[in-house]
């Protein structure tokens, strides 16, 4: 088994820069998301946006707001004794048509760290509301350690970058993020399923031959803060040990310079085939590739819309 530990990176001329030099991280900043793939942002999302999400969530649990295009996870084992509210939905994916949710991928102060890592072009171009549900002996909400990367078929890596806000302190008991600190330096690593019989969540994807005594790190967070981070680096979430929610917002952004790749006879096709019979299900669209997908999903935030 593989033990994946932080390469040291540097910050300067003739450096493998993953930042961009606007005079809004410090160089401390600057240098900590070089070795380390993520850097947090305390209190950047206010608690009356915050809010606002919130109660948006909770209209589209109870079906007063439809959101075109977005897949509402669910455990529906809970739908007969919860019904229509937000015991059972465990994420809205995919909220570029609800107004709403989608302010969180324009506020100023999130574009503005977004633009140290993709330039002034920005798109967003995968949105998620997480409420991550209590865990039970039939289903489980952790999700295993992963690369964003696995997922796109956009490129080039280093200027992809997720903002990750909690909604609500995140900690070890209800499940807050975990990363392998300098794993953003690695390559992509193939995916599949873990082994839980019966528990596993649909395209909740991990590396296969992850080592489970890899050096990580828990990131508690409080309400408002925000992650940015790298779509190489390794990172998951635990297990919601608690009665409560553990609500979380995030957009990925990408420079519209940048460009898609076919996905074929790579570690992503099936991942290509999966996301083809749910487009074909949900939408009877069997011919849609993986770029076709996110074409549909990307929306210009700053900018130009070049590329992407």
């Amino acid at each position: 088994m593989r033990c994946w530990a932080a390469v040291p990176r540097c910050v300067g001329r003739g450096c493998p820069n993953f930042t961009l030099d606007n005079n809004i991280l410090t160089t401390e900043q600057r240098q900590f998301y070089e070795d380390n793939g993520y850097l947090l942002i305390r209190k950047l999302v206010s608690d009356e946006d915050i809010e606002r999400f919130r109660k948006e969530f909770v209209r589209i649990c109870k079906k007063e707001v439809r959101v075109p295009g977005a897949m509402i996870m669910k455990n529906e084992a809970l739908r007969s004794q919860y019904g229509q509210t937000e015991s059972v939905v465990n994420k809205v994916q995919d909220f570029q048509e609800n107004e709403e949710l989608f302010r969180y991928c324009t506020l100023p102060q999130i574009l503005k760290y977004v633009e140290c890592f993709t330039g002034p072009n920005i798109m967003a171009m995968h949105t998620m509301l997480i409420n991550k549900l209590p865990d039970s002996d039939k289903q489980t909400f952790l999700h295993p350690m992963h690369q964003d990367l696995h997922y796109f078929p956009f490129r080039p890596a280093d200027r992809i970058v997720c903002s990750w806000t909690a909604m609500q302190r995140a900690d070890e008991n209800n499940g807050c993020l975990v990363v392998l600190p300098g794993t953003h330096t690695l390559p992509l690593r193939p995916h599949g399923y873990p082994e839980w019989e019966g528990k596993t969540n649909k395209l909740f994807h991990g590396i296969l031959d992850y080592n489970e005594k890899s050096p990580k790190v828990h990131l508690v967070m409080e309400k408002g803060d925000t992650v940015f981070f790298h779509p190489l680096l390794i990172h998951g979430s635990g297990i919601n040990k608690t009665s409560g929610f553990r609500k979380s917002i995030s957009c990925h952004f990408a420079s519209s310079d940048g460009h898609y790749i076919d996905v074929k006879n790579t570690t992503q096709a099936d991942l290509e085939k999966e996301v083809q019979e749910i487009a074909h299900k949900k939408y009877d669209m069997p011919d849609l590739d993986l770029k076709d997908v996110w074409t549909f999903r990307a929306r210009v935030v700053q900018g130009e819309r070049i590329n992407l």
